[in-house]
């Protein structure tokens, strides 16, 4: 039976029977759902209804195929309201902010097709503490920090090869010998000291390659990445400007307030202004398996966006849809951005990475780089890379020289 498992409940299951500390879990198959059949379910959280919370992780058939954190897990209360709704969640999120990065290791890491209706779930006590991630990369392990609930103010994502705690080298050596191959660990660090086991994941299969260094064109300011062993790298680049595209709204949004030139555009046209803009991200995103986003402007300027979500108010119908196509706009340039290695745009832009994102067994391939110039030469910045014409799909080089100043150029 424990065979017949997906690979993220079965390993919990192997590691809870060898002994380790792993929560108390319970695995929730989509039969359940199906069927309404939630008895162990019901009596699963009856043990933990004064904690008032718990944490689901997605458990899909086919999830071992595709990267970690491709599907969600999230808090929820400690009742099967609370469960059914992160289910939900977890399918919803997979068919609108993860359908890019599921169609993309469709297309480049042969990962399989899946019906999201086969989405199973497990259940665990929510545990407040640090999350920690730990691997054996080469002949060393190494351990990535990154959320640590237990405090107001948190400090950026990092690698070390000394845990805060010895422990954590010694429990991971056991679990990778217990297991019989190399893996990817979570742990929960509560705010006792105490190490919980919460996830494992298979990665004897992922191969760890070089990559190459070369030279230089455009000098910038810095670079912000987790993993600072390879200081250059070559993608194709997607440039980015919604400066651009708002204008391109608001000039259509004239022709049909004043209808310049006898011309009658409708609300359609400027709508169509916004899906050709979706539609071209994800046939970029689509035809390159890694690339660089090079935001000449990824915030459209406020002014901008105000004039855009209100050029149209005296027709509050046609405004109604404009706003609501540029409110989506935002989380699909969002979702767009989530795919890419590298991102080169003024400081202040921040991404925001979670575990897997910052030091995830997928980035020691490649890992991400967040490259900036400094906001005082912004618009000096962007007269260079305009006037050495970047462009989208050409190819750029990123060398990062020894004092952390990473140099653009077109190869």
């Amino acid at each position: 039976m424990e065979s017949m498992l997906p690979e993220k409940a079965r390993l919990l299951e192997n590691l809870k029977k060898g002994g380790f500390n792993v929560p108390d879990f319970i695995y929730i198959p989509a039969s359940a759902f199906h069927n309404e059949d939630f008895q162990a379910v019901q009596a699963f959280l009856g043990d933990y209804a004064e904690s008032f919370k718990v944490i689901a992780r997605s458990v899909h058939p086919e999830e071992q195929f595709f990267k970690g954190g491709t599907f969600d897990s999230l808090e929820t209360y400690a009742d099967l309201g609370g469960i059914k709704y992160a289910r939900n969640h977890m399918i919803r999120s997979a068919r609108s902010s993860r359908r890019l990065s599921i169609l993309r290791q469709q297309k480049f890491n042969n990962a399989p097709e899946i019906d999201l209706d086969d989405m199973g779930v497990i259940v665990m006590p929510f545990i407040e503490g640090t999350s920690v991630m730990a691997k054996m990369v080469g002949d060393h392990w190494e351990f990535g920090y990154c959320r640590d609930s237990t405090h107001k103010f948190q400090s950026d994502p990092y690698i070390t090869e000394t845990p805060r705690d010895r422990k954590l080298l010694e429990v991971s050596q056991t679990i990778q010998q217990h297991l019989g191959f190399r893996c990817e660990i979570e742990y929960i660090v509560s705010q006792e000291g105490e190490i919980y086991v919460v996830q494992a994941k298979d990665i004897s299969h992922v191969e760890i390659l070089e990559q190459a260094e070369s030279t230089r064109s455009i000098r910038l300011d810095g670079v912000r990445r987790i993993r600072k062993r390879r200081n250059y790298r070559e993608r194709t680049v997607y440039v980015m400007d919604n400066k651009a595209l708002y204008l391109d709204i608001i000039t259509k949004c004239e022709d049909i307030v004043h209808r310049w030139n006898g011309l009658k555009p409708g609300i359609q046209d400027v709508l169509d202004i916004i899906a050709a803009y979706e539609q071209a991200l994800e046939d970029f995103a689509l035809r390159h398996q890694r690339f660089a986003v090079l935001g000449l402007c990824i915030k459209a300027p406020e002014e901008l966006y105000q004039v855009a979500n209100h050029y149209l108010d005296d027709t509050p119908e046609q405004q109604r849809q404009l706003s609501r196509a540029l409110s989506y706009n935002l989380y699909k340039t969002d979702y767009f951005l989530a795919e890419a290695d590298t991102i080169i745009t003024k400081d202040k832009i921040r991404v925001d990475l979670c575990s897997h994102d910052a030091y995830g067994i997928d980035t020691i391939r490649n890992p991400m780089w967040s490259i900036y110039w400094n906001v005082d030469r912004h618009d000096r910045i962007v007269k260079d890379f305009i006037r050495l014409g970047f462009k989208t799909g050409e190819s750029i080089g990123i060398d990062i020289n020894p004092e952390g100043k990473p140099t653009i150029y077109r190869l």
